[in-house]
């Protein structure tokens, strides 16, 4: 009862709400950094200082990307959040927008202040209707409370943001493509240079980033980059929502510092399910290379350690399998998701992931023939680096990996015409 009667004296029954999110110091960074108009430089600084990497998959070092916009130059900017989390395996951002949607604007609020926005966009994947009501209600009250508009709590700083539907395409992922579609536009990506820093959103500079990474930045204003830096490892800052699905015992989003060694991970999560073997693991989504688990348990959970293992730490999005999943049947749903949500604008992506698929189904459904995989690993070459956006890449790359690290098991397929589990 005692627990009940907390929980409700901290409104933590409706987390989203800003009076829960202002019972635990919310929106207190932004009123100081409003009230005692600390430099732009400053707040930039202290986000290089965190080695905060961008959350939605590139890992970027986001104050780095803070620093190539124009902050001098007389004309609008933006700010854009990019919360079109498509990436199968993914599901963290959707539960920042869903619980803690007053974090993210904020943090929206003071990278637009620091560099010199006065408008800014929260582009919401669309098949979650659900959170995107609930951004639109958390919009509501900031406004309200004189928080978001026209000189914000008399400092003569401006923001206004927008949430903006998507309609679920994958490719609006990409950032560019992101910004053709808030603009109206047919999401497809756009030949860089020039990139969104000079010239994004309606031609003017442009800052994107990921729902995670803006949400990171009231913490790092209020304890300092050094402290989130503390939190993780060398160039590895603060802490990391990782999403884990498949063969666990307890599938969710499990927030650790960056550089945890991943069987901590895997114990958060349960374990395999019934006891099972650990036979694979994608560390980051999708589009990032399949490791086997015994690689993956050697890793710690950092930018760094898994691409030296091989892969992409990615958005954190961590698909388990055991020892009963067909490796060709996983690869043969992946490459159908990318043949469909390819769009079509570049040959080598829209032609390849038609390719991969036809070529994986064939195999998969006992008709393989022993060329098939020198085939495909043709194919995945070339359309790696021939394309616009990193779509291409991404159907690619699974393909190579799963033929890389468990070859025995497509030949086994392609000679029996079954799988070998």
């Amino acid at each position: 009862m005692a627990n009940e009667v907390i929980l409700h004296s901290l409104h933590l029954d409706e987390p989203w709400t800003l009076k829960t999110y202002e019972s635990t110091g919310g929106y207190e960074m932004l009123r100081k950094i409003l009230a005692e108009k600390i430099p732009q430089e400053k707040i930039i600084a202290e986000v290089k200082e965190s080695a905060l990497r961008g959350r939605g998959g590139a890992g970027f070092p986001t104050g780095l990307k803070w620093s190539f916009m124009p902050r001098t130059m007389p004309t609008q900017r933006y700010v854009v959040c990019n919360s079109d989390e498509g990436e199968p395996g993914t599901f963290k951002d959707r539960d920042i927008l869903r619980y803690n949607p007053h974090q993210l604007i904020e943090g929206m609020a003071i990278s637009a202040y620091a560099l010199g926005a006065s408008v800014g966009y929260n582009y919401i994947h669309g098949e979650i209707r659900e959170d995107y009501d609930r951004c639109e209600q958390a919009l509501q009250e900031a406004y309200d409370a004189g928080l978001l508009g026209d000189n914000i709590l008399g400092s003569g700083f401006s923001f206004h943001l927008y949430n903006h539907m998507g309609f679920g395409a994958y490719i609006c992922g990409e950032e560019t493509a992101l910004i053709e579609s808030i603009e109206g536009k047919k999401g497809q990506p756009r030949f860089k240079p020039p990139f969104s820093a000079s010239y994004g959103l309606f031609g003017k500079p442009t800052n994107v980033n990921n729902t995670e990474t803006y949400a990171c930045i009231p913490w790092i204003m209020r304890h300092g980059g050094r402290a989130f830096l503390e939190l993780g490892k060398p160039n590895n800052g603060g802490t990391k929502i990782f999403s884990v699905s498949g063969h666990v015992n307890r599938p969710g989003n499990y927030e650790v510092p960056m550089g945890t060694p991943f069987p901590e991970l895997l114990e958060m999560a349960g374990g395999m399910r019934g006891g099972r073997k650990f036979k694979a693991c994608i560390p980051g989504g999708s589009s990032v290379p399949v490791l086997p688990g015994d690689v993956m348990m050697s890793c710690t959970l950092d930018y760094d350690s898994v691409a030296k293992a091989g892969s992409s730490l990615g958005a954190g999005s961590v698909i388990i399998m055991d020892d009963t999943v067909c490796m060709v049947r996983a690869l043969e749903r992946l490459s159908y998701f990318y043949f469909e949500e390819s769009c079509g604008q570049c040959t080598p992506c829209r032609e390849g992931t038609g390719w991969l698929y036809r070529v994986i189904h064939r195999i998969e459904h006992g008709q393989g023939k022993p060329e098939d995989l020198d085939l495909l690993v043709d194919v995945s070459k070339n359309i790696s680096g021939r394309t616009i956006c990193g779509l291409g890449d991404a159907a690619a790359t699974p393909v190579m990996s799963f033929i890389k690290h468990f070859r025995d098991e497509f030949e086994y397929h392609i000679a029996h015409g079954k799988c070998m589990v």
